[in-house]
C-alpha cells in the first residue's frame, strides 16, 4: 500500500472515528450531569435514548420523511420527562446510595424494555431519513456521508447550548453551584431539589436526542440504548465528573481509538470495545478523577 493509500485510509479512520465519538457524545452528555451532580448511577440512560429513537418512528406516519427533524424537540421531552418521573418517584428515595440507584435503575431498563416489546414489538423498525441526508460528500476520494456530518453537528450543537445554559442563564449557574457544593448551595438559597429535577430532565432529554440521531445508522430496538451505556459511562468517567470538556475530549478520543483498532486488526469491532475499555481502565490507574478535576468549595 503507497504513502497516499494508507493517509487516505487514516484520514477516513479519522472521520468515521469522529462519527462514532459524536454518538458517544451525545449518548454521554445527559449522565454527565445526573452522574456528576447528582451521583445516580442511571442505567436507565439506556432506555432514554431508545425511548428517543421510537419517538422518531412514532411521529414517522405523521411527518413522513422529516420525521427526525420533527423528532428532536419531542424526543428531548418525551425523555425529559421518563427522566423527571424516575427521579420523582424512585431515584430521590436512594440519594447518596449510588450502588442502590445502579440496582434500582437497572430494574427499571429491564422494565422499559420489555414495555417497548410490547407496544412495538420485538423486531427492529427502521425510521426513513430525510432525503438532504442521503449520499455524502467527496473530498479527494474521502467520502463523508450526510448522516455523520448531522449526527457531528447536532453533537456541537448540544455542546454549544448546554455551555450557554450553565453560563448565561441562572437555571444553569445554579445547577453548576450544586455540582460544586450541594451544601454550600443549600445554605446559599438555592433549592437544590428543583435544581435536581431540572438535571434530570435535562440529561434525560439529551438521552433521547442522542436516540433521534442513532435512527440515521441504524435500526430502532427495544436494546438499543443496552449497546450504548456501557461507552457512555466510559466518557463519562475518563473525562470526569462533571466535566463537559472531559466528555467532549473522552468522547471523540475514544470514538478515533475504536475506528483505528477496529481498522487495523481483523478482530472486528468486538475487539476495538476490548481495547477501549483496556485503555481507559490504564488511564484510570494513572488518573483516577479522569481528565479534568471539578473545583469545589467547602465549607469550612
Amino acid at each position: 500500500m503507497g504513502g497516499g493509500a494508507r493517509l487516505m485510509g487514516a484520514l477516513n479512520q479519522l472521520v468515521i472515528g469522529a462519527s462514532i465519538g459524536a454518538v458517544l457524545l451525545l449518548a454521554a452528555l445527559g449522565l454527565t450531569f445526573t452522574f456528576g451532580q447528582m451521583g445516580v448511577i442511571n442505567m436507565a440512560h439506556g432506555e432514554f435514548i431508545m425511548a428517543g429513537a421510537y419517538t422518531a418512528y412514532v411521529l414517522q406516519p405523521l411527518a413522513g420523511g422529516q420525521a427526525v427533524l420533527a423528532a428532536l424537540p419531542v424526543a428531548f421531552v418525551v425523555a425529559g420527562l421518563l427522566g423527571l418521573v424516575l427521579e420523582r418517584v424512585l431515584i430521590r428515595r436512594f440519594y447518596g446510595r449510588p450502588l442502590d440507584t445502579l440496582l434500582l435503575t437497572f430494574g427499571v431498563s429491564l422494565i422499559l424494555q420489555q414495555l417497548a416489546r410490547d407496544i412495538f414489538g420485538a423486531p427492529n423498525v427502521q425510521v426513513r431519513a430525510p432525503g438532504w441526508l442521503t449520499g455524502g460528500v467527496d473530498l479527494g476520494g474521502l467520502r463523508i456521508p450526510y448522516n455523520r456530518i448531522f449526527i457531528l453537528v447536532l453533537a456541537v450543537g448540544c455542546v454549544v447550548g448546554i455551555s450557554w445554559y450553565l453560563a448565561r442563564l441562572k437555571q444553569g449557574r445554579r445547577m453548576r453551584a450544586v455540582m460544586q457544593n450541594r451544601q454550600l448551595a443549600a445554605v446559599s438559597g438555592v433549592a437544590t431539589e428543583r435544581v435536581d429535577q431540572l438535571t434530570f430532565f435535562v440529561g434525560s432529554g439529551l438521552a433521547g436526542l442522542a436516540g433521534v440521531a442513532l435512527t440515521l445508522i441504524g435500526p430502532v430496538g427495544p436494546t438499543l440504548g443496552s449497546a450504548y451505556i456501557v461507552d457512555a459511562f466510559l466518557v463519562v468517567v475518563a473525562g470526569g465528573l462533571g466535566q463537559l470538556r472531559g466528555a467532549v475530549i473522552a468522547a471523540f478520543t475514544l470514538g478515533v481509538l475504536n475506528s483505528f483498532v477496529e481498522f487495523w486488526t481483523a478482530n472486528g469491532a468486538s475487539f476495538a470495545k476490548v481495547v477501549v475499555f483496556a485503555v481507559v481502565i490504564g488511564f484510570l490507574q494513572v488518573r483516577p478523577q479522569g481528565m479534568f478535576v471539578l473545583r469545589s468549595r467547602a465549607l469550612s
